[in-house]
């Protein structure tokens, strides 16, 4: 087993005078001192969590380059523009760069040059790429988004599996994988296709306390989605929608509505996607509304939220897209509305696509998961962890089901009422129809089938649609409804010994339900009575390093500072400073360089670029 070069500078001497951090955080220092070692292992963080420190730093303590496979050319470029802001050595070699791009970039690791070389897995695996690297030292390899290795993963990518070859090739070399997003299954699966089997596996809490999650039932996503950004203008975020469609009508609907919308999806011209992507990496209060083909890669720290419009495919999609989300570890959001029209549309995406029967059966347990994961009558973030298999003692106080009061609440009359009109109605229709009857509408859809005449007509007005459309979600939940794919989703009774017993009043039934509509809207315009007034801003404080006590004044000049130094070197703003670190900035406002020197995030190259500089912004701004 090799061991770090003894000239090599310590961990924690890197992580102080190249990252600017004064300690490691969770299980770092252990990663970082078993891989500059020579271990390897399997390395399972949130996003947000320091994931690239832990290869990064035994990159620069160990002799030889460290190698870093990536899928996304967007996180590459993203991190290597960082590492050299930091004054590391880094480089990238990937299909966007032209043949000049990648001849420096060989000729520089051939040389000796270089700390760390980004790949994606094709360009590792094409050519004579492996044959060229064993012929240098090599520090490390790193496969970040090692989930696509396993099928069992929620973006399986079949090139992954040919990185097995590195246990063969370098056997010596420490190889570390990692991830975000990864259940039991999924990990030993990636453990053994990767050959990892005999390492350590090195598991930090999948816990991000600084996002607060919302999860409310669909009525009019549109208008939902501007109520809620509407206290958000001016902030960075990602709103996710299934169809290109729906995507192109919401980022019109925010731009007329005054916000900085842009729209992205696979139909787009490539230079458009581009534009729309730089755009949202380069500026702030940048909204992209996007289908899941944008975000993943993208390592901007300063979202501030991330909104579905649709049902993500799984809970470890949501997971990963929802943490995108305050990567900053400042307050953040994830808001999601859901409706019972999104099930039977995801179960018909998995049953029409080309996958195997067991691949199926994969993908329609994870949809189960999810659908739990949006019933759930207790913490959200309890449900979340534990479907990653971490146990949350206590509720978070930072999901809507905590930051509501207890809505528990006797529906057994209520859905006496809700399978009574499934079974007169002949147990063929959805719940937009049957709402519809209970309600007493006079749609000529009713008139004409002759509806008006059930007993059940009319007997509904003590719910409101949206109560209802929610209490027939829950009953499919529950298994007391089944919707039918082979009738166009029309629902049917269910388990047939639960549903007697509550149809005869034997047993009762306890379920959330949501606020009346027009509560809701109350609570939402006069901002006092509404549990979520100021979500998103009211944790995270603890990471803010002072954030509170800002001058906002100094805040917004050190941004426009920022904003300048990154247009100049054509990066985005987030790799010269990010917001932590300027928030610390007008907190603290340090007097000197060595005051300068301690604040987070401020290593020697940047206290040596941008240090007078800095202090001559804080002391006008004292002034």
């Amino acid at each position: 087993m090799s061991t770090a070069h003894p000239l090599a500078p310590e961990p924690l001497q890197v992580l102080s005078e190249v990252f600017g951090y004064g300690a490691f955080r969770g299980p770092q220092a252990e990663i970082v001192s078993h891989v500059v070692g020579g271990g390897s292992a399997l390395v399972l963080m949130p996003t947000g969590g320091g994931k690239s420190l832990c290869y990064q730093i035994p990159a620069l303590c160990r002799p030889g380059t460290g190698v870093v496979i990536s899928p996304l050319i967007a996180l590459m470029d993203d991190q290597v523009a960082a590492l050299r802001q930091a004054g590391v050595r880094a480089a990238a070699l990937h299909s966007a760069q032209g043949p000049e791009q990648a001849q420096a970039a060989w000729r520089a690791l051939r040389a000796g040059e270089l700390d760390l070389v980004y790949l994606s897995p094709e360009r590792l695996l094409a050519g004579d790429c492996l044959d060229r690297l064993a012929e240098l030292p090599i520090a490390l390899f790193a496969i970040d988004e090692a989930h696509c290795v396993s099928q069992w993963g929620h973006d399986f990518r079949p090139e992954y599996l040919q990185l097995a070859v590195l246990a063969e090739r370098f056997r010596s070399i420490p190889r570390l994988a990692l991830t975000a997003t990864a259940d039991d299954r999924t990990r030993e699966d990636i453990r053994l296709r990767l050959r990892l089997q005999d390492d350590r596996v090195f598991l930090a809490s999948f816990d991000r306390p600084n996002i607060t999650y919302l999860v409310r039932e669909k009525e009019g996503p549109g208008a939902q989605l501007q109520e809620f950004l509407a206290p958000r203008k001016g902030e960075a975020g990602i709103v996710y929608a299934r169809s290109r469609q729906r995507v192109d009508r919401l980022a019109q609907e925010l731009a007329a509505a005054g916000f900085d919308a842009l729209a992205y999806h696979a139909g787009l011209d490539p230079q458009r996607r581009s534009t729309v992507l730089e755009r949202f990496r380069r500026d702030s209060g940048v909204i992209v509304v996007a289908t899941i083909a944008f975000g993943m890669g993208i390592d901007k720290p300063d979202v501030r939220f991330v909104a579905h419009v649709d049902l993500p495919k799984s809970l470890e999609a949501y997971y990963q897209e929802t943490g995108r989300a305050g990567r900053d570890g400042l307050a953040a959001v994830a808001w999601m509305v859901h409706g019972p029209g999104d099930v039977p549309q995801l179960r018909r995406f998995i049953d029409d696509s080309d996958a195997e029967a067991s691949q199926k059966a994969i993908e329609h347990g994870k949809l189960d998961a999810l659908i739990s994961f949006t019933e759930a009558s207790i913490c959200r973030r309890q449900v979340l962890l534990g479907h990653f298999g971490e146990s949350l003692a206590e509720p978070c106080g930072n999901c809507d089901v905590c930051l509501e009061p207890d809505r528990a609440q006797d529906v057994t009359e209520a859905a006496r009422k809700a399978l009574s009109a499934v079974y007169r109605t002949g147990s063929r229709f959805g719940a937009a129809h049957l709402v519809d009857v209970l309600l007493g509408a006079n749609s000529e859809k009713i008139r004409s089938l002759g509806h008006k005449e059930l007993s059940v007509y009319g007997i509904g007005k003590d719910l409101d649609r949206g109560q209802w459309r929610s209490l027939y979600r829950q009953l499919v939940a529950t298994g007391l409804l089944v919707s039918d794919p082979a009738n166009q989703g029309g629902l049917r009774f269910g388990d047939r010994e639960r549903v007697s017993p509550l149809l005869r009043g034997e047993v009762t039934l306890e379920l959330r339900l949501p606020l009346p509509r027009r509560e809701q809207r109350k609570g939402s315009q006069d901002g006092s009575s509404s549990p979520f007034a100021g979500a998103g801003r009211r944790v995270g404080s603890g990471s803010g390093e002072g954030a509170d006590e800002a001058d906002p004044q100094l805040l917004l000049a050190l941004k426009e500072w920022r904003r300048e130094q990154a247009r100049s070197q054509g990066v985005p703003p987030y790799v010269v400073f990010h917001d932590r670190t300027l928030n610390e900035l007008a907190s603290r406002r340090p007097l000197d360089l060595a005051s300068l020197a301690g604040v987070t995030g401020v290593g020697k190259a940047k206290l040596a670029s941008y240090g007078e500089a800095v202090l001559a912004l804080l002391a006008e701004g004292s002034g």
